[in-house]
């Protein structure tokens, strides 16, 4: 077997679906005997959100200020800088997962520096800003391959850009999210104060707009009308892009509606959570509510339902790709009232029986082994040939 040297490339230390995936897959890779690279930059003190198993390159972010433009061009360039060292190790496959990595290795393409990039296409943003589209597009336009995690932004990209992407699975830890009890549940329990009684619905993300939270918020006052002591949990928001004003919306229908916030209230932020205690949050969580506007995939859903907990889902692509009628509670995910009916349902009338079943298919269906393997054939079709593989 040819061992691949793979620098795998991303924009973030922090826990954005786009970095598990990178990190997940360098793993897998890594595992197959592979040489894998996991890059990312970094401010100072900063590292990767939990520990990586194999080798790991953190660029150095010094004096990162300014605007979202100012910030994300200086992460670009940091990338450049990186790679423009002519003592770096050389790698046969280049493999961006976002616009920031994509757009330096773009860059360093053009300049000769790198012969070519693979590029993995999540989703992709609407920017006002002329720069950060500018900078999108051409992340994976200039790339040797594109890929994608969804049927839906295959099609999206063939119809808007005339590029055919190649769609590879995404994947799930079955290993770290189970059903079974850990050791540090009742901890984090207590810690957050889920200790009301009622139910407990999770919303992962953090507050943005796509994440569809204000909507969820306006649900969850619909469902403390029937349950009083059911408690909305909004985790994470480790994120580059500018929500401020989404925010400030949000903070504003908080104050509105007079709802407490804080341990033990009916509203928990918690804002980005240690990495560890992921697992644990899914398991005392009674459902996910994830009516989300734009996704690549949504790889919390998987892990909500492989942890035992049901799942209230956009009836929309990616979701309604990879999840069977029967796996989760589907929603509208423009109708507060109906977002509310779903997550009553999701606690009341949900088979939970059923659940592990649901895991195990779709465990065996979205392994990151299954992933790495196929990534490999495209990897060696590219070295071997220069033309990429079809599947």
């Amino acid at each position: 077997m040819q061992k691949l040297r793979i620098a795998m490339l991303t924009h973030s230390v922090n826990p954005r679906g786009g970095v598990v995936h990178a990190l997940q897959l360098a793993e897998a890779l890594h595992d197959l005997g592979h040489d894998v690279t996991l890059i990312a930059p970094a401010e100072t003190g900063k590292d990767f959100f939990r520990p990586v198993r194999c080798k790991t390159v953190l660029i150095p972010l010094l004096g990162l200020a300014g605007d979202l433009v100012a910030t994300v061009g200086q992460r670009i360039q940091a990338y450049v800088d990186y790679f423009s060292h002519n003592d770096l190790e050389s790698y046969d496959i280049y493999h961006a997962q976002d616009a920031i990595s994509g757009c330096a290795m773009a860059n360093l393409k053009e300049h000769g520096v790198i012969n070519d990039f693979v590029r993995t296409v999540h989703h992709l943003d609407r920017f006002d800003d002329i720069w950060l589209t500018e900078w999108q597009s051409r992340s994976f336009q200039a790339a040797e391959r594109v890929l994608c995690v969804s049927s839906d932004w295959q099609d999206r990209l063939l119809d808007d850009y005339g590029i055919a992407a190649l769609r590879v699975n995404n994947g799930i830890d079955a290993t770290r999210y189970t059903s079974t009890p850990g050791a540090n549940d009742e901890a984090l329990s207590l810690c957050l104060g889920l200790t009301r009684g009622g139910p407990v619905f999770l919303a992962v993300g953090g507050v943005e707009a796509r994440k569809n939270t204000l909507r969820i918020f306006e649900a969850f006052r619909e469902v403390l009308q029937q349950r009083p002591d059911a408690q909305l949990v909004i985790v994470g928001g480790a994120s580059l892009l500018d929500h401020s004003e989404y925010r400030q919306r949000f903070a504003a229908a908080v104050a509105a509606s007079r709802i407490e916030d804080g341990p033990g209230q009916p509203l928990v932020m918690t804002g980005p959570l240690p990495d560890a205690d992921m697992p644990a949050l899914f398991r005392l969580a009674d459902a996910l509510v994830f009516p989300s506007l734009n996704e690549g995939f949504g790889l919390v859903v998987l892990e909500a339902i492989v942890s035992g907990t049901p799942a209230v889902v956009s009836a929309r692509p990616p979701f309604t790709e990879y999840l069977k009628f029967d796996d989760c509670v589907w929603t509208n995910l423009e109708d507060c009232t109906s977002i509310a009916k779903a997550m009553m349902a999701a606690i009341d009338a949900f088979p939970k029986q059923r659940l592990p079943a649901i895991a195990r298919r779709l465990s065996d269906d979205y392994s990151w082994q299954h992933s790495a393997r196929s990534h490999l054939t495209l990897y060696r079709s590219l070295i071997n040939t220069g033309e990429p593989v079809y599947a």
